[in-house]
């Protein structure tokens, strides 16, 4: 098996299109074995296929699991006592959520591929940070929400770090204010779910009718549209609202999941979501799942070399999407690049901005 530490000082998007194939395909077909060996369920489910994991090619070839299997059935390539944490998805209430077994190394290499990653956008050195959320979300630090696992690793990033709503998701103004005049002149990074970032901090700020500079600001949020998309607020629009109301500028959304926590794709300058040479999107037709051509809509099946306790490298997701280029960025990252279309017609509502519109 590799070793994270073999891999984590490549830089996260520097490998073109020949050479990242090569090293996936060498990663993910080492994880496939070893899930192979010791998570049973995975093995019936490659036996079924049938598919023998002894003489991969290619990660294209590597067969998916749909991410509800998640949902109906604890699959761990671990036994229970290296578990050391359990992560759970976001759902409405009735909804089965996933479960997702990490060990220590897992968890620990999430987190070094995430600060890689986003690193890449915001720079090495910690900044003061809010959190536009409630503290109170983070009950349990053995059982987490995907909410609470986004908050938690991306508090990694901040120096000074403070919660700018309370427990009933109202912003404390005085805290925030006291904060900003703290780090007056300083880079400040922002966090959170796109709805509650649009509905808790720009609805509140709004309408309070006070003016809080943020042009020093970067603000990365992520967790789904689809409510946004109801009141008619798209990407653009949500971007210039926000830097029209308090000078924020650098806005980055993110694509993710509970599943594959770490291996994050951010969103550049230029407004495209980019894979990291740690993970990859493929586009699969929806009608016979073949690999769709590049431009054209189809389901997203996304890669990561960091599920190692739990058979989740290889994912088919109910999102959809496209991949719009590789290597040519204008941002100048390499890899493929791509954008989100939506979610198939009469999927659960899963992201923890959409869990958490539905039940708002």
């Amino acid at each position: 098996m590799y070793d994270i530490a073999d891999i984590q000082n490549i830089p996260p998007f520097s490998l073109e299109r020949k050479q990242k194939e090569q090293f996936l395909s060498e990663i993910l077909g080492d994880l496939t074995r070893h899930h192979y060996r010791r998570c049973s369920e995975y093995r019936r489910i490659m036996d079924a296929w049938p598919f023998n994991p002894y003489t991969i090619s290619s990660y294209y070839d590597i067969p998916y699991l749909p991410v509800r299997l998640f949902k109906e059935f604890d699959l761990r390539s671990i036994g229970l006592p290296e578990v050391i944490k359990q992560m759970t998805s976001s759902g409405t209430t009735g909804q089965k959520v996933s479960k997702i077994f990490l060990d220590k190394e897992t968890a620990t290499n999430q987190t070094k591929l995430l600060t890689k990653i986003v690193s890449d956008f915001i720079g090495n050195k910690r900044i003061p940070m809010i959190i536009l959320d409630t503290k109170a979300v983070l009950k349990d630090r053995n059982l987490f929400s995907a909410r609470g696992a986004g908050i938690l690793g991306f508090s990694i990033f901040g120096s000074d770090k403070i919660y700018a709503l309370d427990e009933e998701m109202r912003i404390d103004f005085k805290s925030l204010e006291a904060f900003l005049n703290n780090h007056m002149g300083e880079p400040i990074l922002l966090f959170g779910f796109t709805f509650m970032v649009w509905q808790h901090f720009y609805k509140a700020i709004l309408k309070s009718g006070r003016k809080l500079d943020l042009s020093n600001g970067i603000l990365i949020h992520g967790g789904g549209w689809k409510k946004l998309a109801d009141e008619m607020v798209d990407n653009n629009t949500f971007k210039n609202m926000l830097k029209s109301l308090c000078g924020l500028s650098r806005i980055y959304n993110y694509y993710g999941m509970v599943e594959q926590t770490g291996t994050i794709c951010m969103e550049c300058k230029s407004g495209n979501l980019h894979t990291s040479i740690f993970s990859d999107v493929i586009i699969r037709d929806t009608k016979d799942f073949s690999v769709a051509p590049m431009g054209s809509e189809g389901l997203i099946e996304v890669v990561s070399v960091l599920p190692k306790s739990y058979p989740g490298h290889v994912l088919l997701t109910e999102d959809l999407g496209k991949i719009l280029g590789q290597d040519n960025c204008p941002c100048g990252r390499k890899g493929k690049y791509f954008s989100i279309s939506g979610r198939i017609k009469n999927a659960e509502i899963r992201g923890c901005s959409d869990a958490y519109a539905a039940r708002f």
